[in-house]
């Protein structure tokens, strides 16, 4: 075994599984579809209990600013490589169980699997799980149309490509891309990571 054989198997993600986040701290950057990761694992591995599984070692929520709570969750990934199981693999995540929006304080019930989510993408990126969004410096080694999972037919296009645009190309405004309400960073950030686009509390009702 080659010590970038994994890495490289596992660093590329395709564009249907990028969305680009367009609101909150995070504006710019490129959020990766969670099922794609855990396809990738079982690709590579096998089932999730036989191939790989989670462990998790904390769930514990803090208290942050002007009344806002952030539920954090620490797990270990092990993975078996071959015949042998790997030793733990640490990530730890969170997700905002109480955000202050215009209307008041807003508590998610998705919070902890949020969080596990979260954890799971963490210790991914040991292995070198989506790389190349996380580290666009390194793309261009191994990066190319043979990997590219997309057709012709549904590739987005150049346009509407899922790469963070740049800031000075749109003034992006935290509004629901449903009923075109207000909304603020923590809907934003709760219903891009859920459903792949930003939401306000109503609209991210009828998702379910």
């Amino acid at each position: 075994m080659e010590g970038l054989d994994l890495y490289n198997k596992v660093r590329i993600v395709p564009e249907t599984a990028q969305t680009p986040i367009r609101g909150g701290r995070l504006k710019g950057m490129t959020d990766i579809n969670p099922m794609w990761r855990i396809k990738t694992l079982t690709e590579q591995f096998g089932p999730c209990g036989l191939g790989w599984y989670i462990e998790t070692t904390g769930r514990w929520i803090e208290e942050g600013a002007n009344g806002e709570k952030i539920v954090t969750v620490s797990i270990n990934l092990f993975v078996k490589y071959g015949e042998e199981w790997s030793k733990p693999i640490h990530g730890i995540g969170g997700s905002m169980f109480v955000a202050k929006e215009k209307g008041g304080l807003y508590t998610s019930d998705e919070c902890y699997k949020m969080a596990l989510t979260d954890a799971i993408s963490v210790a991914c990126k040991h292995l070198g799980v989506g790389a190349d969004v996380y580290f666009g410096g390194d793309r261009s080694k191994y990066s190319g149309k043979g990997n590219d999972t997309t057709t012709p037919q549904n590739r987005p296009k150049p346009d509407n490509r899922p790469f963070p645009p740049k800031d000075s190309d749109v003034d992006f405004e935290l509004k629901c891309n449903s009923c075109g309400k207000d909304i603020t960073k923590g809907m934003a950030m709760v219903s891009t990571t859920k459903y792949g686009k930003e939401l306000c509390v109503d609209c991210q009702k009828l998702q379910k």
